[in-house]
């Protein structure tokens, strides 16, 4: 697919640019933004040599959320084709959220309604100090409901009903204490250098690991701590242990060298 608003830019090293490009609409969704994005992240699962997605907006906005002609046109959708509207979103995220690779969200402006979702859907999120947050949709009449999975994934039941039903803006500092974002910076240097720094801990890290950790985190959060849930996850240890990337691991580990993933 040729896509129009949105790049999707790749590294001889193994690292993914996702970038939202509409600056013009503070990178604001539409249904186009879905598809070629749904497209986009297909296409990144089945890529083995890509090791780390760094999702960013171009322009002066992460993302401002709904585009409002978007939004206008469906108010005059039937109720099936709002919710086949709504569920090719819901899709995207869940695609964004169980990508293999690691997910890095580089955040700057804005990050609204669904553009706060992206960030919630990324495993790992950096945010200028100066980012504005806002889940919104209550002001409109709506809610956040296909985001919403991931945002109280993120931030918990607690804080994600506070903010959904009082739509309040927040800035970077607040995002980190509730666990939006895990790292806030200064400024496009800071960016920068927190990208780097974790483009350089996903390449020191296993790959198949790396998947087998979000997976855990998928599946078992929430879980009842009982006998069962003791042997899922003696089984998901065991399998990696006997995995070519655990036998490689344990044996660089013992040999004082790197294992074969890592990067000099």
């Amino acid at each position: 697919m040729a896509y129009e608003t949105i790049q999707l830019d790749a590294t001889p090293g193994g690292i993914a640019v996702l970038t939202l490009n509409r600056p013009d609409k503070h990178n604001a969704f539409n249904a186009q933004v879905i598809e070629e994005l749904t497209d986009a992240l297909e296409t990144l699962e089945e890529q083995s040599t890509i090791r780390m997605v760094i999702l960013r907006g171009n322009g002066k906005s992460f993302s401002a959320g709904a585009d409002l002609q978007w939004m206008k046109a469906a108010a005059d959708y039937t109720r099936h084709e709002n919710e086949e509207d709504a569920y090719k979103l819901a899709e995207m995220l869940r695609k964004l959220s169980e990508l293999p690779q690691m997910t890095i969200a580089l955040v700057q402006g804005a990050a609204m309604g669904g553009g706060a979702g992206l960030v919630a859907a990324c495993d790992v999120a950096v945010a200028l100090k100066d980012t504005k947050f806002r889940f919104s949709e209550v002001r409109l009449g709506l809610t956040p409901a296909t985001i919403s999975p991931h945002v109280i994934n993120a931030i918990g039941p607690r804080w994600a009903k506070a903010l959904f039903v009082t739509a309040e803006s927040f800035d970077a500092a607040f995002a980190e204490r509730i666990g939006l974002v895990q790292y806030v910076v200064e400024d496009e240097a800071g960016l920068t250098e927190m990208e780097e720094y974790l483009a350089g801990l996903a390449m020191q890290a296993a790959p198949g690991a790396i998947t087998a950790s979000k997976r855990l985190v998928l599946d078992l959060f929430g879980a009842e701590i009982d006998s069962e849930l003791s042997h899922e996850t003696a089984k998901r240890i065991a399998a990696r242990r006997a995995s070519e990337e655990g036998r490689e691991g344990l044996t660089a580990f013992l040999e004082k060298r790197k294992p074969s993933w890592a990067e000099e």
